[in-house]
């Protein structure tokens, strides 16, 4: 369950950012997680709202947005979404890393990306 282990470090640096500023409350957050790190949209909502319990961002709002692969051939120069594949023997569907156009190794230049987007906080009041 890495979904446990990647909330508790957006946490941390949310509740960092916000010592930054002097916040007092996070009332929401905007995350964007790429689908390629499996990470279970459900799961991190679980996570966080279970963490950010004792916490300045109690009651905040989490917006996770789900970010698509993409992926980039260096031989033809292709660039678009992850070709998937049945397999039989599993029954799953699972992505390959060649290329839909020539069948030469890409590489994944979106997807993988897990990243605080935004956070709103209130500061505490200035003197």
């Amino acid at each position: 369950m890495h979904e446990l282990s990647m909330t508790t470090q957006i946490i941390q640096k949310i509740l960092e950012e916000a010592k930054r500023h002097g916040a007092k409350k996070v009332t929401e957050v905007h995350v964007v997680i790429g689908k390629i790190t499996y990470l279970g949209v459900d799961q991190v909502h679980f996570a966080y709202k279970i963490l950010v319990e004792d916490t300045i961002m109690k009651d905040s709002k989490l917006f996770i947005e789900e970010k698509d692969g993409v992926i980039e051939c260096d031989s033809c120069g292709y660039k678009g979404a992850i070709p998937l594949e049945e397999d039989s023997v599993y029954h799953l569907i699972i992505p390959t890393l060649q290329c839909p156009k020539c069948k030469k190794t890409v590489k994944i230049i979106e997807g993988k990306e897990c990243t605080i987007k935004s956070i709103t906080m209130v500061k505490g009041e200035e003197k």
